[in-house]
C-alpha cells in the first residue's frame, strides 16, 4: 500500500512548482497527525518548503537565482481558503487588466466578498478589502474584472471610449452574464452595463 508521504508527495508533484498549500489539502488521505508529520519529512529532504505555520511551498527554481519566492497571489488564495471567502485583484489592477486606466497600483491589495483586513502570511502583509461591487463566483474572470474596474473607475469618469472598450474586451457570454449581474449593482453602474451591451450589438458608435 502507498503511503500517505508518497500520495502527498505525488500530489504536490502534479500541482507542479509553485503551488502554495495547506495541511488541510491532504485530510483525504489521511489523518491530521499523519499529514503534518509527512509535510515535515518531505520539508526536511527538501522536497517542499515551510513557509509559516500550516503554509507550504513546492518552490520554482531558477538556474542563476535558486529557489524563487512564492507568489504573492498564490498566498493571498491560501491566506483565505479556510473561509471560503473569494478574493480578486484590486479595482485598480481590473481598471489596468482592461486598459480602462494606466494607473499601477503602489501597493498589492485583493478584494473579498467577507470583511477588511490585513494578513501576515509567509512574512508578506496582504491587504484585503471588502468590495463596495460583489465578487460573482460563477462568472468569468473578464465579467468580474469589469464589474471592479468600473466600480474603480467611476460614475463621472466613464465616457463612450471606456463602454467601448469593455465591449470589446467582453464575449457575447460575458455579455450575457454581466447584465444579468445588475441586480447585485448600484444603479448607475446598472446603466453603464446597458451602454455595453448596446455598444456590443453595434447600437452605439463611438462619437469621434
Amino acid at each position: 500500500m502507498t503511503s500517505v508521504k508518497q500520495q502527498i508527495a505525488r500530489r504536490i508533484r502534479a500541482k507542479r512548482r509553485g503551488w502554495v498549500f495547506a495541511p488541510k489539502d491532504f485530510l483525504d488521505l489521511g489523518a491530521r497527525t499523519v499529514v503534518d508529520q509527512a509535510l515535515s519529512r518531505l520539508c526536511r529532504q527538501g522536497t517542499i518548503r515551510r513557509l509559516g505555520r500550516g503554509v507550504y511551498d513546492f518552490p520554482k527554481q531558477h538556474p542563476t537565482l535558486g529557489t524563487l519566492s512564492p507568489n504573492t497571489d498564490s498566498l493571498a488564495r491560501i491566506a483565505t481558503k479556510s473561509t471560503d471567502g473569494m478574493i480578486f485583484v484590486s479595482g485598480a489592477s481590473a481598471a489596468n487588466a482592461l486598459g480602462l486606466s494606466t494607473q499601477v497600483p503602489a501597493k498589492v491589495a485583493y478584494l473579498t466578498n467577507g470583511p477588511s483586513r490585513t494578513k501576515k502570511v509567509a512574512g508578506r502583509t496582504l491587504v484585503f478589502k471588502h468590495a463596495r461591487v460583489p465578487l460573482l463566483a460563477r462568472q468569468s474572470n473578464k465579467v468580474n474584472l469589469t464589474l471592479q474596474a468600473l466600480s474603480f473607475v467611476g460614475k463621472d469618469s466613464i465616457d463612450d471610449q471606456i463602454i467601448q472598450q469593455c465591449a470589446r474586451a467582453l464575449d457575447d457570454r460575458d455579455i450575457l452574464a454581466l447584465t444579468a449581474s445588475v441586480a447585485s449593482t448600484p444603479s448607475w453602474m446598472a446603466d453603464i452595463i446597458l451602454k455595453i451591451q448596446k455598444a456590443k450589438r453595434g447600437q452605439v458608435r463611438n462619437k469621434a
